[in-house]
């Protein structure tokens, strides 16, 4: 096996297939790496996706964003997003300006008809059809996680520490993932790893891998929320 060129991942004339390298070992650490899950994000320390997180039937993608579905209506309006904002930690003018940004991005996409919305609502059933170019991959097109492209995040650009992204490494990935002609996709790639940064990085300003898939499943943002109330004095049962 080691001469079969049908397995080779690195092309000599093409150094950066060396430069950004994928881990040979993935289907030895994970069963099935290359099958994309539809209600679980897994990896190596998590094959059966993020321990005492309630899927609610939804695709990993709807779990991502439903967490800003604030009253579980299926729809998420701008004051549902500027709410979740907020929940996470964000600033007032940073929450209405973003909330209002994303709701502008993602209403039109996810509409159930060809009318748009005036409220800017975004429907979470058809939120895979919201899915920006130039970014990790980690979502297929119908809002499944791939592991692999999962995986790839850390193989290729978590040069540093292995399982942990510093800010330059951030932005080495996402010079890696930028599509050609896609403004949109890059800076709404762009504006996401940033927030992420600002309110994940651990104390020594690194974003783990364990937080970062947090983040697709939603179960991230569930955890900041019960932090930050916790740390308000309000008792969470959650």
């Amino acid at each position: 096996m080691a001469n079969d060129i049908s397995m080779a991942t690195e092309a000599p004339g093409a150094p950066v297939t060396a430069e950004r390298k994928l881990n040979l070992n993935l289907q030895d650490q994970l069963e099935k790496p290359y099958l994309a899950r539809a209600l679980v994000a897994v990896d190596p320390s998590n094959p059966h996706g993020t321990e005492g997180h309630d899927n609610r039937n939804l695709s990993v993608l709807q779990q991502h964003a439903s967490f800003f579905d604030r009253n579980k209506d299926g729809i998420v309006y701008p004051w549902e997003t500027y709410q979740g904002l907020r929940a996470l930690g964000f600033g007032i003018i940073n929450s209405f300006f973003t909330g209002i940004g994303i709701n502008i991005l993602l209403t039109y996409a996810t509409q159930p008809s060809w009318i748009p919305s005036l409220l800017l609502s975004i429907h979470i059933k058809n939120i895979h059809k919201g899915k920006h170019g130039s970014d990790t991959e980690s979502f297929d097109t119908e809002g499944r996680f791939e592991p692999s492209k999962f995986d790839a995040i850390f193989s290729k650009y978590a040069l540093t520490y292995g399982n942990a992204l510093t800010w330059q490494e951030i932005r080495t990935m996402l010079k890696g993932n930028a599509n050609v002609f896609d403004p949109i996709g890059r800076l709404a790639a762009l504006m996401e790893w940033k927030l992420l940064f600002s309110i994940a990085k651990d104390e020594n300003g690194l974003l783990t891998r364990e937080i970062v898939r947090g983040v697709f499943d939603g179960s991230l943002f569930e955890k900041i929320e019960r932090k930050n109330k916790a740390a308000k004095g309000v008792l969470v049962y959650r």
